[in-house]
């Protein structure tokens, strides 16, 4: 079940609290939906919720009848022909035929459900999520932008956002018929914003399907609802709905910076080691700090430390390039080259092998990666 906690006074959390001002309003159910699918998804959790309630309230007002009412200190004693009386030979057959008219009565609904959930009609805008360890790798595919999603690592414990807020946020037009596209690099993973989308499993090699149309703007939030290892906690989900206009001056804006920074990569300049540093420092926190840690320590034995590896950060430059550039098969290891460009992957080379005391005093020029590039087709 999914908790939304908000802060302030309200008469029934009175039954948490009886002291001075800790007032707190605590909603132990699923958000409010604001996309078709979800609303309906509600609509039957809350039916079939209030059809169990119901049930329970009657067995146990019967159970405690019973047990008051035919009470052996009472002196009542059990009817041994209770069997050959009408109800007793009838209760057998009532008793399946009103469970099976509940269980008609939820299953009518969740069939129309169950349709709307895999309505294939065409959608407006596609997005791809792609699972990873641990962070959210977001394509819009109409507009060839790619955004890469990580925890937001300085968020305070005490405030309300903790282990809840990203670097980057999901950007997404209102009234719009969103078709997500679900799959994962390494191991199973879920993106589940409850308001807004059901979950689907993402899945390494296979891609699975799910739809929006999100009518409210604000700001949605989720999680990895798949255990996908020991960092399955630090993989939250930040959705901010946004009207059509605004959504497309965004679009214009990721554009133009993609623009601005392919031709930044490009620029036939030599880069200082204080730049490649300040440079390399971000793109290690984007992309590689989850894994690897923002010590270098990294989580042994699956992600390697990289202070003082003789493997990569203090070998060979060509091999550093390599593994960054194409991953190795058969580790958690992804290949960066598709994500990062010429600039970043020089960045974030020299970055490794000069920080938390490697300090080889290497630097790599974008040139050196296009030229690795080259060697690699």
């Amino acid at each position: 079940m999914y908790v939304n906690t908000h802060k302030g006074r309200h008469p029934g959390s009175a039954i948490f609290t009886i002291t001075g001002d800790a007032f707190a309003d605590w909603t132990l159910n699923l958000p409010e939906p604001v996309s078709p699918v979800t609303r309906e998804i509600f609509n039957l959790h809350m039916l079939t919720a209030t059809v169990a309630l119901v049930i329970m309230v009657i067995v146990t007002a019967v159970i405690i009848y019973s047990l008051w009412k035919f009470r052996k200190s009472a002196g009542y004693e059990a009817d041994q022909n209770f069997h050959t009386g009408w109800f007793g030979k009838w209760s057998w057959v009532l008793v399946p035929v009103v469970v099976l008219g509940i269980d008609l009565s939820i299953a009518g609904k969740a069939t129309k459900v169950f349709s709307l959930v895999e309505d294939t009609t065409p959608p407006e805008l596609t997005l791809k999520v792609t699972g990873s360890q641990w962070k959210w790798t977001y394509d819009y595919m109409e507009d060839d932008i790619q955004i890469v999603s990580n925890l937001d690592r300085d968020i305070a414990e005490s405030e309300d956002t903790y282990l809840r807020d990203v670097d980057n946020k999901v950007i997404l037009p209102v009234d719009t018929r969103i078709r997500f596209l679900h799959t994962a690099t390494d191991v199973l993973h879920a993106w589940w914003v409850p308001a807004l989308a059901y979950k689907k499993d993402a899945i390494p090699g296979y891609i699975n399907e799910t739809w929006a149309i999100i009518e409210k703007e604000g700001i949605y939030r989720g999680q990895c609802a798949e255990i996908c290892g020991t960092g399955h906690a630090f993989m939250p989900i930040v959705v901010e709905a946004v009207s059509k206009e605004k959504y497309a001056a965004w679009v214009d804006g990721k554009k133009e910076a993609a623009t601005a920074a392919l031709a930044e990569a490009s620029a036939d300049k030599t880069w200082s080691m204080d730049e490649l540093m300040a440079r390399g420092e971000q793109v290690y926190n984007t992309a590689c700090g989850a894994c690897h840690q923002p010590t270098g320590l990294g989580l042994p034995p699956a992600f390697p430390a990289l202070k003082g590896s003789a493997f990569t950060t203090t070998g060979e430059i060509s091999a550093h390039l390599d593994i960054i550039i194409n991953g190795k098969p058969g580790t958690a290891m992804a290949a960066w080259g598709a994500q990062l460009n010429d600039l970043e992957i020089a960045a974030v080379t020299t970055y490794e092998r000069n920080a938390w005391g490697n300090d080889t005093g290497d630097m790599v020029q974008p040139a050196e990666v296009k030229a690795a590039r080259s060697n690699n087709k």
